[in-house]
């Protein structure tokens, strides 16, 4: 299903802000070699990602599910002086990509990337997030989300990539495991009471929550 007529996305893309030399080579790169290139943020979500961590000036990030890093890009931006983002992928050979790309920016001190299950990485990290971007498997959303928010700071904030998941999850019986997974987690976050909440309509879908 196409969300937004592509006259609408081409607008958005023309008059935001390009993304900068690094980020343009890894959007490129992903286009050209990866089987599922539609997985990459890009530049309008890339560029409202940049713009959330300006506003809040994270000292902490977590980003679970990295894939070539585009989104990590773009989420450490707005790092303050001493802070750091850690970001996590399941796939070594994805990791690997992305990890070539964080080492050609000015920022690849405050990147750690961690390779593995997030599920088992992240208890392991003892940090208190004030930002956190969840991208990775769609089935694992509300595992993830349980998992992270004891430790995301009050008023810090979690974000929620795909949760239309290509138009299918606003269907009342979707079809597919991720599909009916992205539901799932739309309706546990839709009836939770421990954040506020604000679902944004762009590219396919982002859920922004503020802790509580």
């Amino acid at each position: 299903m196409e969300l937004l007529p592509a006259g609408l996305e081409q607008f958005a893309v023309n008059f935001s802000t390009l993304p900068d030399p690094l980020r343009q080579e890894v959007d490129d790169y992903t286009q050209q070699n990866h089987a599922e290139p539609h997985m990459l943020s890009g530049p309008v979500q890339g560029k409202l990602l940049e713009m959330i961590s300006h506003m809040i000036r994270p000292r902490r990030i977590l980003e679970i599910g990295t894939f070539t890093g585009y989104s990590a890009l773009s989420l450490a931006e707005g790092l303050t002086n001493d802070g750091e983002l850690h970001t996590i992928e399941f796939r070594e050979e994805t990791a690997a990509i992305a990890h070539n790309f964080f080492r050609k920016s000015a920022l690849y001190p405050k990147i750690k990337l961690h390779v593995g299950n997030a599920l088992n990485i992240i208890p392991t990290l003892n940090e208190s997030w004030d930002l956190v971007f969840i991208d990775a498997d769609k089935p694992g959303y509300i595992d993830y989300f349980k998992l992270v928010l004891p430790a995301v700071r009050k008023n810090g904030f979690i974000l929620a990539d795909n949760i239309f998941f290509h138009g299918q999850a606003l269907s009342d019986h979707p079809k597919g495991k991720s599909a009916k997974a992205i539901k799932a987690f739309n309706d546990f976050v839709h009836h939770s009471n421990e954040i506020d909440k604000l679902v944004l309509t762009i590219r396919d879908g982002l859920y922004l929550l503020r802790k509580l």
